[in-house]
């Protein structure tokens, strides 16, 4: 079990063909992806950045203009009016203010992360669906001949009084069924290749199939991008505790504001060398719900702590699972190995039954196609471990 538990996802050869420009699982993933969904991903990076800066200036409140114009019945008078109140001291809130907005920003980031880690996911998962449907298609054509050639020997069993008619009908609807099945095939490859065209700008047949290797369990869970992000979760939701209970705590506040009339109507009660005045003030909010506001916060803190709990559970849970499946599907590789080696085995005697004429050309035909058929289901099985490989990739943030 320990040995299987090997995988280093941060050293894999992973291209998809080309160039090096196609190289991914080195910093350059999104190489797969359209440009559309680049530009996405790129536009929600950079909009995360701004509300980060954005909340992180929450806390300095704006700077006041009014320009006044008032017709009396007396005076007619215009003035302009700038003031300013801004908190200096809001006991530790500017300070959280600050660290919520970088952890928002860390957030923001790690979620998009995982969005683009999903996308990447979903390309080479098409990828990997199309081989799988081109080694079916192939295995489908193999069946397809053998039914052929059963159909022949049965024609001849019949033509020569030694079958009844009915088991070449049921040979002939086995054949129909089989080529029934191959049209599917080609069809539900078709629609995978529809599917990739949404999001990567190069065919199926420009990408190469990447090369996964597993990860052992400490790795997964420590570079987890869905545990880093119920962290980070977790962070932010500290900070805006502290920011609430900050509200409700005493506040220093600078003051300014300075009036000039342009236009004193003729009011000689009134200066043109404009007024300024210059002040502070320490405001104490009296909030009847300021209890339930802190304890609110506060509980939602503690709900985060449990989510990252109940997260890397639930992320344990999916790497033994597709460890359990890796395991079984290793499991039917054998067997299918073995089916190889006795078809081997057999096709070495059919052919020597057939140089002494005890086998027809059909038979040794019939029991090559089996061997080939019995190796493509190797290749499907390695595929379908493939995939199993990339559901953990996708949730690994450095590989």
């Amino acid at each position: 079990m320990k040995n299987f538990n090997f995988l280093i996802i941060g050293s894999l050869v992973f291209t998809l063909g080309l160039n090096a420009d196609d190289v991914i699982l080195q910093g350059q993933e999104e190489a797969v992806l359209s440009q559309t969904k680049k530009d996405i991903l790129n536009y929600s990076y950079k909009k995360s950045i701004e509300d980060s800066n954005k909340l992180e200036k929450d806390w300095i409140n704006p700077i006041t203009y009014k320009y006044i114009y008032n017709n009396g019945e007396t005076y007619t008078t215009q003035k302009s009016f700038i003031s300013i109140s801004q908190p200096v001291f809001k006991s530790g809130g500017i300070y959280s203010a600050i660290k919520y907005a970088n952890s928002m920003q860390k957030y923001s980031k790690t979620n998009i992360d995982g969005q683009k880690k999903e996308l990447i996911k979903q390309t080479i998962d098409l990828l990997f669906q199309i081989k799988n449907i081109d080694i079916n298609i192939n295995k489908q054509k193999l069946l397809i001949k053998n039914s052929l050639l059963d159909i022949e020997r049965k024609q001849e069993q019949v033509l020569g009084g030694t079958l009844d008619t009915s088991f070449l009908d049921n040979a002939i609807l086995d054949s129909n069924t089989k080529q029934n099945a191959l049209i599917d095939l080609e069809y539900q490859k078709q629609s995978l290749i529809n599917n990739l065209a949404i999001i990567s700008d190069k065919r199926y047949d420009e990408l190469n199939l990447p090369i996964l290797q597993l990860v052992d369990e400490d790795s997964f869970l420590k570079q987890n991008i869905y545990i880093k992000k119920a962290k980070e979760d977790i962070d932010s939701s500290y900070w805006m505790k502290k920011m609430v209970t900050s509200n409700y705590l005493p506040t220093v506040n600078f003051t300014a504001d300075y009036t000039k009339y342009h236009d004193r109507g003729g009011n000689i009660a009134l200066s043109d060398a404009g007024v300024r005045n210059v002040g502070f003030n320490i405001t104490i909010p009296l909030d009847v719900k300021y209890s339930n506001q802190i304890q609110s916060s506060k509980l939602e803190y503690l709900q985060k702590k449990s989510t990252l709990e109940d997260k890397q559970k639930e992320e344990l849970s999916i790497f033994k699972n597709s460890l359990a499946k890796i395991k079984s599907l290793d499991a039917k590789i054998k067997i299918a190995q073995k089916n190889v080696e006795l078809y081997d085995s057999l096709l070495t005697q059919i052919i020597e039954q057939h140089e002494v004429g005890i086998k027809t050309e059909s038979d040794v035909q019939t029991m090559v196609n089996s061997k080939q058929i019995r190796t493509l289901d190797i290749k499907s099985l390695n595929i379908e471990k493939q995939i199993q490989l990339l559901e953990i990739y996708s949730r690994v943030e450095n590989g």
